[in-house]
């Protein structure tokens, strides 16, 4: 993904819990419902190592090896989402990360257990949504 497309995707992760409860379905249906395009997605387990790496802007924080181990207790849907204001848009869709705290509708409150089993991650900010697509998918993979 180039710079222009800044501001128009964001990655989302449908995480292990998730995937594991089948909530897959609903949730790629709720997402394609909201107006987004899954323009790139696949299902992949973490190793240890990767999880580590993908969140270690939270190296420092006491939820990072409950994250880490969550990660790598499966595996997570990854999906590349276009649609107009990408990232603020899906972060509303999927809601707070503690799921009692999410609005009513978000995809955390529906299927979010706590906030470590919370069942989905998404890009916090554009610069980040470019980063994190280029940690998942080559360039290969996105259509």
């Amino acid at each position: 993904m180039d710079m222009k497309m800044k501001g128009n995707i964001t990655l989302g992760i449908i995480k292990p819990y998730a995937v594991e409860k089948g909530y897959c379905g609903p949730v790629l249906s709720r997402i394609t419902e909201e107006g987004f395009r899954i323009s790139a997605m696949k299902f992949i387990r973490l190793s240890k190592a990767q999880a580590a790496a993908f969140y270690a802007v939270h190296k420092d924080q006491p939820f990072f090896d409950p994250l880490v181990h969550v990660m790598n207790s499966g595996p997570s849907l990854i999906l590349l989402l276009e649609k107009p204001d990408a990232v603020r848009s899906f972060r509303q869709l999927i809601g707070k990360t503690n799921p009692q705290e999410a609005a009513p509708g978000t995809l955390r409150r529906l299927y979010g257990e706590s906030t470590v089993l919370n069942g989905f991650h998404g890009s916090d900010s554009d610069e980040n949504a470019l980063l994190e697509s280029h940690f998942f998918f080559s360039l290969l993979e996105r259509f």
